[in-house]
């Protein structure tokens, strides 16, 4: 299937490692050309490396921290085009609401909640005034399960799926399209950090956390490649007339009302 993205521009956020980097990897298979942001330098120098041997598409690298002061004022001037922005950075801490204080809770919405919302409103300006574009939220189906056990993140993610109905609703109207997508776990070293923490409080001993890892449809988290294929299938013309929804890619387990 031609997706037809060759030639497009897009920037990732959160695109050092886990999904953000599977993201970056298939969207230069398809040809497009990538901005890719996070913390680390060497993880995104070494992302870029990988790219070169797979594709002819040009990376540039902006190593920041998008929660510092005017941080996606400052990269939204560092790049003057894109086609796609895939907003993926956040990691909102796991608990319930006694284990997570007020600064963790903060810190997690600041990166992922009102870093999705900022970028978004600078990044769909930008696209909407060049002919229209696309913005893909990587959210996470605890804004479906609402775990007690994740309450920062089901909060969270409740906001924006939320925000991606709300942005997305009338967004053709400026040829523009703004869709989510709700991933549940996930073959990253996140969800097993996770696990093990779960581990230790539900069972007592945190390295028993495939116990509860085979507890997952098919006994396995998602793919990586089951979640960055998708993203390239909505950026693509092909998903045109798709805006204003989310798409959960969990294995039937929020059907379940189940995140374990």
């Amino acid at each position: 299937m031609d997706l037809k993205l060759s030639g497009k521009t897009a920037l990732i956020t959160g695109a050092s490692m886990g999904i953000g980097e599977h993201i970056a990897e298939t969207l230069a298979g398809e040809g497009v050309h990538l901005h890719l942001t996070a913390r680390s330098t060497d993880k995104l120098q070494a992302l870029k490396a990988r790219i070169a041997d797979l594709s002819d598409v040009s990376v540039t690298l902006h190593p920041q921290d998008l929660t510092a002061d005017r941080a996606p004022e400052t990269l939204a001037q560092a790049i003057n085009s894109v086609d796609i922005l895939v907003n993926n950075a956040g990691a909102i801490p796991s608990g319930d609401l006694w284990d997570v204080n007020e600064a963790e809770w903060r810190k997690g919405f600041d990166l992922k909640v009102f870093g999705y919302i900022n970028l978004s409103r600078l990044f769909y300006t930008k696209m909407k005034d060049a002919g229209g574009g696309v913005i893909i939220n990587i959210i996470g189906n605890g804004g479906e399960v609402l775990d007690r056990n994740y309450i920062a993140g089901a909060m969270g993610n409740v906001s924006l799926m939320g925000f991606t109905r709300a942005l997305g609703g009338y967004a053709l109207d400026d040829n523009m399209r703004v869709v989510g997508i709700n991933p549940g776990p996930v073959n990253t070293t996140r969800i097993y950090n996770m696990l093990r923490k779960w581990a230790e409080k539900d069972l007592g001993d945190p390295e028993r956390y495939m116990e509860l890892a085979n507890g997952y449809p098919l006994g396995r988290p998602a793919h990586c490649h089951e979640i960055s294929d998708l993203v390239a299938f909505l950026a693509s013309y092909r998903a045109g007339y798709t805006t204003g929804t989310v798409f959960t890619v969990d294995g039937g387990i929020s059907a379940r009302t189940s995140i374990v």
